[in-house]
């Protein structure tokens, strides 16, 4: 890159070297790089279509044209207090990272769990949602495939292998696919719109200001009955759960140039500008819709129900495979940040088999280990609890339901430890992106609300197994740390283990040609 000057390389370096780590893995991300990462795993072409009957099912139009944003808004707080942090700590696997040093040893360790089990779990989610629209779109209606767990399985081992392949294969390869997905994520969404106002009968404003009640059987049973008030904060959840998985840009700073400024602008950049596509292309579905009565009844279907009644077949496929391609992408920089985050504890000892999981690999300088290991259990994940039954529920429906809640507590625990750590021997030092202690006090402040919002919302019916598994997960953890993991868990290196560390970095850099 002409703007990336062997000064500029230099200071990153020495970055990373202050925190006791080698420069193993290769910088080829720009900061527009580092965005599309963050960006292409939000997509709102994924998130946003895939769980839209959270609010056409929900409270209606008021659900996007009201409570879009202020969702959004939600998901900016902790993308605004991470960003912080992001500057001062510019490490793969930040949010351990920050979890440890703005901590102790245990906060760390909790938070990379947390944030491991939700990104492990979430490409699980992401890719069966490619799955489920790729069924919806070409599946059933060209191939006449049905819905089983064989063919899921055996289409999420395809796609998913794709995806761990390309990762495999260097940053380089990865950067490019993923910069191209944001261009692409920004033209379908806005062709989409256009199509929809094209295809709407008119232009009816004032239904995204509508509020209404769908619960029940009124919104295809996507909500049980519930009060007004109650279905439209439910409906937040649409927003919250598509933009997420910004932690992205942080997970892959050792690879990003700039570090310190390109992280925490990626990272609010890429919240801007989904919650601002994307708030036009749904609120343009909506205006499409024929009936938002008809609409609601629909449920989960309601995508494909108003694409087939309103948009030309022909129009129609050709955006149907843009958004396929979109959710691919979307699933391959996902990819990207799980194996970051395995890569990054590992080095650390965080993980069983972690000196296999930590290598990275001489000739594409990626941690390959990390990038198969993660994308085998997130296939494994949706195998295993697709088969097995809590009631009439499927296992694999109840933890996608806690999935978003772990990640959000990853989140959570840095920036709370950050509130407290400003300032102090564990913080004394902000990186060149600083909001100013004030600022920050407040977004954290905004993060602990925030947290208790979605924790509530993420655990009400239908999704209220969410909490025990939640609890549950809590207990398993307290066992494994304080029966294992505390004793034997050393954390990041801290003060003078970073100087012992000199000498290993030096190896580690010439392994790759660093040096």
């Amino acid at each position: 890159m002409s703007d990336y000057s062997d000064l500029d390389k230099k200071a990153d370096m020495q970055v990373l070297h202050s925190m006791g780590y080698a420069q193993e893995l290769e910088r080829r991300l720009s900061s527009f790089s580092n965005f599309a990462v963050s960006f292409s795993i939000i997509c709102i072409l994924s998130g946003g279509i895939n769980s839209l009957a959270q609010a056409t099912s929900g409270a209606g139009g008021a659900s996007i044209g009201i409570g879009w944003p202020l969702g959004c808004f939600v998901s900016f707080v902790f993308a605004v207090a991470m960003a912080q942090i992001s500057s001062a700590y510019p490490t793969a696997g930040g949010l351990y990272h920050w979890g440890s040093i703005l901590g102790n040893r245990f906060t760390g360790w909790l938070t990379a769990w947390f944030n491991l089990l939700g990104l492990v779990t979430v490409l699980g989610a992401i890719n069966v949602g490619t799955y489920y629209f790729f069924m919806g779109s070409f599946g059933a209606p060209y191939f006449g495939l049905e819905d089983t767990t064989t063919t899921r399985i055996i289409f999420l081992a395809i796609i998913t292998g794709l995806q761990a392949l390309v990762n495999h294969m260097g940053i380089g390869l990865t950067a490019k696919l993923t910069d191209f997905s944001g261009y692409l994520i920004f033209a379908t969404s806005i062709a989409l719109a256009l199509v929809c106002l094209v295809a709407a009968d008119s232009y009816d404003i004032g239904r995204l200001f509508t509020f209404a009640n769908y619960s029940g059987e009124a919104g295809g049973n996507v909500w049980p009955a519930t009060s007004g008030t109650w279905v439209f904060l439910l409906g937040l959840l649409l927003p919250i759960y598509t933009i997420t998985g910004y932690d992205a840009s942080a997970h892959t700073s050792e690879e990003t140039v700039k570090a310190a400024t390109s992280v925490p602008k990626g990272m609010i950049s890429s919240v801007l500008w989904s919650a601002l596509f994307g708030y036009i292309m749904l609120c343009s579905f909506v205006l499409m819709l024929p009936n938002m009565d008809e609409a609601a009844k629909q449920g989960w279907n309601v995508f494909f129900w108003a694409m087939d009644a309103q948009v030309h077949p022909i129009i129609k496929d050709i955006l149907y495979l843009a958004i396929l391609v979109s959710q691919w992408l979307c699933g391959l920089a996902t990819v990207t940040s799980v194996s970051r985050m395995i890569f990054a504890f590992s080095r650390d000892g965080g993980l069983p088999a972690s000196k296999a999981l930590a290598k990275v690999s001489p000739t594409y300088r990626t941690p390959v280990a990390a990038i198969w290991t993660g994308s085998i259990l997130s296939v494994l994940f949706v195998w295993g609890s697709s088969l097995v039954t809590i009631g009439e529920t499927p296992v694999y429906t109840i933890v996608v339901s806690c999935t978003v809640i772990f990640l959000f507590f990853s989140f959570a625990i840095p920036i709370t430890l950050g509130l407290f750590a400003w300032g102090t021997s564990k913080w004394d030092k902000m990186g060149p992106w600083n909001l100013g202690e004030a600022v920050f006090k407040l977004f954290a402040v905004l993060t602990i609300l925030a947290m208790i919002l979605i924790f509530v919302l993420g655990i009400q019916p239908p999704n209220d197994a969410a909490l025990y598994v939640t609890v549950g997960f809590l207990v398993l953890t307290g066992i494994v740390w304080f029966g294992f993991e505390q004793r034997r868990f050393r954390g990041p290196p801290i003060g003078e283990e970073v100087a012992r560390r000199q000498a290993e970095i030096a190896a580690a850099e010439k392994a790759v040609g660093e040096r």
